[in-house]
C-alpha cells in the first residue's frame, strides 16, 4: 500500500509556489482577459489563508496539454487565493510518485468504475464554498479544438447550486502536451494566454434529473470561443503548419475527422487508468 498523506493547505501552497517560480524562472508571460467573469475575492481565513465557504464554483477548463491545471490554479492563486480541487482519475492517484502529492493536496479521486463517491464528494465540497477544477474533455484534445465534452460539469454545478467559470488555456500546450515532451528551449519566455468566458450561472442550469447534454454543449461553445479569443491576440506568429496550431487555422495539428479517429483507435481505457498511444500520421 502505497503512502497517502491528508490533505495539508500547507502543502498546497507549497506546490502553487513552486509553479509561480519555475515560472519566472522560464519567464513565461501570462496574459490574462475576461478576470471580470471571476467569482469577486471574499474574506479569507486568517490561520488558513483560504476563501471563505460559500462562493463555490465548478471550473471548467481546456486540456490542450499536461500543464494547463497549472496556469488554471496560478490564475484562481492570483485573483483570491483560492485552491482549486481537481477531479483526478484512480490512475493518476495511484501513481508512486503523484499518488502522495494529489492526495496532500486534496484533490478529488475519481476511482475506478461509475466514481459516483467522487461526484457526491465534488458536490458536498462545492456547497461548503471549495472550487472544484474539472477537465470536462476527459483527456487532451490533439485537434487542439475543444472537443466533446462530459456532462459532470453541468451536472455537479446544478445540483451544488453554483456556477460555472469556463477557464480556456491556450500556449500551455506548447510547453508539454501529447508527444511532444517539456522543451526548456521552447519554455523561455513562452507565452501562455487565458480567458475567462462568462459564467453559466445556477439558473441557467438543467435540473440535475434531466439531460445534461444541451448546457454541455453550450459549455464547449463557450470554451471553444475562449480559444479562438486567445489564438487571435497570441503574440506568436505560427510558420504554416507549425504542429502546436489546429488544422483550420494552417497548422499542423489533426483535424477533427482525424482526431475522432485516432481517438477511437486507441479504444477505451484500461484499468489501470492508461491508453494505448497512437501518434498521428
Amino acid at each position: 500500500m502505497t503512502w497517502r498523506p491528508k490533505p495539508n493547505d500547507r502543502f498546497f501552497r507549497f506546490i502553487v509556489r513552486t509553479g509561480l517560480a519555475l515560472r519566472r524562472l522560464f519567464r513565461i508571460r501570462v496574459i490574462i482577459t475576461g478576470q471580470e467573469h471571476l467569482p469577486q475575492p471574499g474574506p479569507l481565513n486568517s490561520s488558513s489563508r483560504r476563501v471563505t465557504p460559500g462562493t463555490g464554483a465548478v471550473v471548467a477548463i481546456t486540456h490542450f496539454g499536461y500543464l494547463d491545471f497549472a496556469f488554471a490554479e496560478m490564475l484562481l492563486w492570483w485573483h483570491n487565493r483560492a485552491q482549486l480541487r481537481y477531479l483526478i482519475t484512480q490512475g493518476a492517484a495511484d501513481h508512486w510518485f503523484a499518488g502522495p502529492a494529489i492526495s496532500a493536496a486534496g484533490h478529488v479521486v475519481v476511482p475506478y468504475g461509475s466514481g459516483s463517491g467522487a461526484y457526491d464528494d465534488a458536490v458536498a465540497r462545492l456547497r461548503e464554498g471549495e472550487y472544484i477544477a474539472i477537465l470536462p474533455e476527459a483527456g487532451v484534445s490533439r485537434s487542439f479544438r475543444v472537443r466533446e465534452c462530459k456532462t459532470g460539469a453541468v451536472r455537479m454545478a446544478a445540483e451544488a447550486g453554483v456556477p460555472i467559470i469556463p477557464v480556456s488555456v491556450w500556449g500551455a500546450h506548447r510547453l508539454m502536451t501529447r508527444h511532444h515532451g517539456f522543451s526548456p528551449r521552447r519554455a523561455w519566455r513562452a507565452p501562455v494566454r487565458i480567458h475567462v468566458g462568462g459564467p453559466m450561472l445556477p439558473d441557467a442550469l438543467p435540473d440535475p434529473a434531466h439531460d445534461a447534454q444541451a448546457a454541455t454543449e453550450k459549455l464547449r461553445e463557450v470554451l471553444q470561443a475562449g480559444i479562438d479569443t486567445a489564438i487571435a491576440d497570441f503574440p506568436l506568429t505560427p510558420a504554416p503548419g507549425d504542429w502546436w496550431m489546429p488544422a483550420d487555422h494552417g497548422g499542423g495539428a489533426p483535424t477533427e475527422a482525424e482526431r475522432q479517429r485516432l481517438d477511437e483507435a486507441e479504444g477505451p481505457r484500461r484499468a489501470g487508468g492508461r491508453k494505448r498511444a497512437i501518434k498521428p500520421n
